[in-house]
């Protein structure tokens, strides 16, 4: 998503591959399982809005099955090359935070992780509404990034070096646009975008050291590595909160993952 309202992530670099892999592994069962309770199934006709890996897609469409039909959209989509054959799924490059949709044809939206990196979100949520049939569903899943509390630390100041790298990381992405309490502000926009029957539900976990989600931490400080010493820390600190990041004595609450949905009247 590098060309979203100035994306802190170059989703070309390699470093794209493993954050998409990080990210599937921690929150695909809980997107796949939100999605069934909300009733997806046969027959609809369905957006994955900047689908990164492709997993979601790949399990929207043999959920809706051979009636209904997936598209998926990314800005770069290369790292959906290699998806299993769908006769109902289609890739397309797509920038939500400058360009439109087909009005009025998808029963369900979904994005995952989106929103809260587009600078113009509020008029992305506009154009996903006007995308949904009257009587869609629009899905979002968005980090709530203002509650990560460190659970365990393996020696004393590990706790204030994974805070002040991760409020580093913090400050470059929402330098670059990003809302990154947006997980928290999506209900009242939901609402504000006209959107009825909005509700919302919360999932948060721990991150052991080793575990995919601290990868995915680790992933951000390598890709982010040179602008992080340029906001003042130092090789040495980086590479102590790579190291602690792989120690399973350290344990730090996962960013929770905010659910939520709305209805097109």
């Amino acid at each position: 998503m590098s060309g979203i309202s100035g994306y802190a992530f170059d989703n070309t670099s390699e470093h794209a591959g493993g954050r998409f892999d990080a990210l599937e592994s921690c929150y695909d069962p809980v997107s796949f399982a939100r999605l069934a309770d909300l009733g997806v199934g046969p027959g609809m006709r369905c957006l994955e809005l900047g689908g990164g890996g492709g997993s979601v897609a790949v399990w929207l469409a043999d959920r809706v099955g051979p009636t209904g039909s997936v598209l998926v959209t990314d800005i770069e989509p290369r790292w959906m090359d290699g998806l299993p054959g769908r006769a109902n799924l289609r890739v397309i490059r797509h920038d939500i935070g400058a360009e439109e949709l087909p009005e009025g044809g998808f029963d369900l939206i979904h994005a995952r992780l989106v929103l809260l990196h587009v600078s113009e979100r509020n008029a992305a949520l506009d154009r996903l509404v006007r995308a949904l049939r009257p009587g869609g569903l629009l899905v979002l899943d968005e980090f709530d990034c203002g509650w990560i509390p460190v659970l365990a630390s393996p020696s004393p100041g590990s706790a204030e070096l994974f805070e002040k790298t991760h409020e580093a990381v913090m400050g470059i992405i929402t330098a670059a646009g990003a809302d990154m309490r947006w997980g928290a502000h999506a209900y009242a926009a939901l609402r504000r975008a006209g959107l009825t029957d909005v509700a919302s539900a919360t999932y948060a976990e721990s991150w052991r050291g080793g575990s995919p989600g601290a990868r995915l931490h680790q992933i951000n400080i390598r890709q982010l590595g040179g602008r992080l010493v340029e906001e003042g820390l130092t090789e040495e600190q980086l590479e102590q909160c790579l190291r602690l990041l792989d120690d399973p004595g350290f344990a730090v609450n996962s960013y929770p993952l905010i659910t939520t949905w709305g209805v097109r009247p």
